[in-house]
């Protein structure tokens, strides 16, 4: 595994640091659904998705969910590692979309190693503020953006990524993404398929006319 791929502070370790570090790693994996991280609870370190996706989100006192961001392949979630950093007060769950596999650096380690290297501490800062820049995008589509606009820029952006016009996903899987009601997004996935955007089946999404699903970005 480059690890230096992964991790752009590779570069600047040494080599003791280098052999404590990959040492330290060990894999964990999880089905989805399953919540692999919760703020108030602990501080499992630095995870990197090795496949699958994981969904970082917020819940509210009501019960409602609001995605903040996804993870796939290759990405690293640093969230998980936020008692490491002091200014990083937010209390988010992590949970698998799809069954994942991670690597996980431990905080034990991570923490010894931020001690004598700045870079690693600056890398985890500069990850989470690239983080928090999602969070406004999400924060912006709530407020700025319909519902139908919502759902269709999600089905683009499922599509973009998946290179699939069959999105093996429910209606409610769609509304905890989008921070919506799950009647609200079959309401408006009956109107797409009214005009033949989409086909609605069950467990997933067909898409049928992608000229007709831009029109509503």
């Amino acid at each position: 595994m480059d690890y230096s791929q992964l991790f752009p502070f590779w570069t600047y370790l040494n080599p003791n640091e280098e052999e404590y570090i990959k040492s330290s790693f060990y894999t964990e994996k999880y089905e989805k659904g399953m919540i692999m991280h919760r703020s108030e609870e602990n501080c499992k370190g630095l995870m990197t998705v090795l496949s699958g996706q994981l969904r970082t989100y917020i819940l509210s006192d009501e019960g409602r969910e609001v995605t903040l961001f996804r993870i796939h392949a290759n990405d690293v979630c640093v969230l998980s590692a936020s008692c490491l950093m002091d200014s990083i007060a937010f209390d988010v769950l992590v949970e698998a979309a799809e069954m994942t596999e991670v690597l996980v650096l431990p905080s034990v380690c991570l923490n010894q190693v931020i001690k004598n290297n700045p870079y690693v501490e600056l890398y985890l800062y500069k990850a989470a503020a690239e983080k928090f820049s999602e969070v406004m995008f999400t924060m912006q589509q709530m407020m700025f953006l319909k519902s139908d606009q919502r759902v269709a820029r999600f089905l683009w952006d499922e599509n973009v990524r998946s290179g699939s016009m069959e999105l093996q996903i429910t209606h409610d899987e769609i509304a905890k993404y989008i921070g919506s009601a799950r009647e609200v997004v079959t309401r408006v996935l009956k109107y797409f398929a009214g005009h033949q955007v989409v086909e609605i089946k069950r467990g997933k999404i067909i898409i049928l006319d992608k000229e007709k699903l831009k029109s509503f970005l």
